[in-house]
């Protein structure tokens, strides 16, 4: 056996991801702070945003429709006793804790105005990024009972058109997380990096706000703000090579971040205790790096970021 390849057999690598979170980029989401149509009051129409269609067992009774449970208001003037005092803009949606109440947008939804789908939100699950999906939620509203419940997701479409849910959150109504009806709380969903294998790898991405409480609890509203959908291309150890007695591999990350490689011969120690090989600015989002120590044992790699 060549020393060559014996060196290739006896150096073990971890294409690890990095230890803190790299700069996040922000995705466009059309009408994100539901600022359309401009309303004086309050509106049951909402630009870009799709709502459920009724369920068979819900019963119109001509003064309600499934129609007015969601639907976007203008916030009140600073003092009020329901001014939402962290509103993003000048307005926000209330969805009717009603099972089955649900608001959604994707690359092939629709709206009040739009029957045909406008492609607007063309965003998709890139391979080699991590998701990350905040909206604002205020509980309480209207004697919402505790133990409602709602659900914030990611999702993507299968070959026949269903949604399949990647990642999602619950929310429940708790005086321990809500208490007020005027202060919008932050909830995240988050979709670790996908792999190239994974079924949503390459898939539109799907945004769903949905009332999930039973009808035993239901009653009241949520009120909703400022959805923000962001995506972090995570660092990467890439093609490892032993050449001329060295090892080298590539970075893959943002273009313009600085990290320390780690290394370590035993993959159970913390992070702290591995040891720094030097640090890396990747000015390019591809940069080689040659490991200065090199050996012919069992050893690990990874990367943290540098503040």
């Amino acid at each position: 056996m060549s020393r060559i390849s014996a060196a290739l057999i006896a150096v073990v690598i971890i294409l690890a991801a990095c230890a803190t979170t790299s700069q996040a980029e922000k995705l466009h989401v059309p009408n994100s702070s539901f600022e359309t149509p401009t309303s004086t009051f309050v509106s049951v129409n909402i630009d870009s945003w799709q709502k459920a269609p009724k369920p068979g067992w819900y019963v119109e009774d001509g003064s309600f429709l499934w129609d007015y449970n969601v639907g976007l208001f203008k916030n009140t003037p600073v003092g009020s006793a329901d001014h939402l005092d962290n509103c993003d803009g000048n307005q926000s949606i209330w969805l009717f804790v009603v099972p089955e109440v649900a608001l959604f947008q994707d690359y092939d939804s629709t709206d009040w105005r739009n029957p045909v789908p406008t492609h607007a939100f063309s965003a998709t699950f890139e391979p080699g990024k991590s998701y990350q999906l905040t909206l604002g939620v205020s509980g309480t509203g209207g004697g919402m009972l505790q133990g409602a419940t709602f659900e914030l997701g990611l999702y993507y479409r299968d070959a026949n058109s269903n949604k399949v849910t990647v990642s999602s959150v619950s929310i429940t109504n708790t005086p321990t997380i809500f208490s007020n009806n005027t202060h919008l709380v932050d909830f995240q969903v988050d979709v670790p990096t996908v792999r190239p294998a994974d079924a949503w790898a390459g898939q539109h991405i799907g945004i769903q706000m949905l009332s999930t409480v039973t009808t035993n609890l239901q009653g009241g509203y949520w009120d909703l703000d400022n959805v923000r959908l962001s995506s972090t291309l995570e660092p990467l150890l890439l093609n490892p090579v032993w050449t001329n007695n060295q090892f080298q591999f590539t970075l893959s990350s943002e273009p313009g971040i600085a990290v320390t490689i780690l290394s370590a011969t035993n993959l159970a120690l913390p992070l702290s205790d591995w040891t720094s090989l030097g640090t890396l600015t990747n000015t390019t989002g591809s940069a080689p790096f040659t490991d200065p120590t090199p050996n012919t044992g069992r050893r690990y790699y990874s990367t943290r970021r540098v503040p």
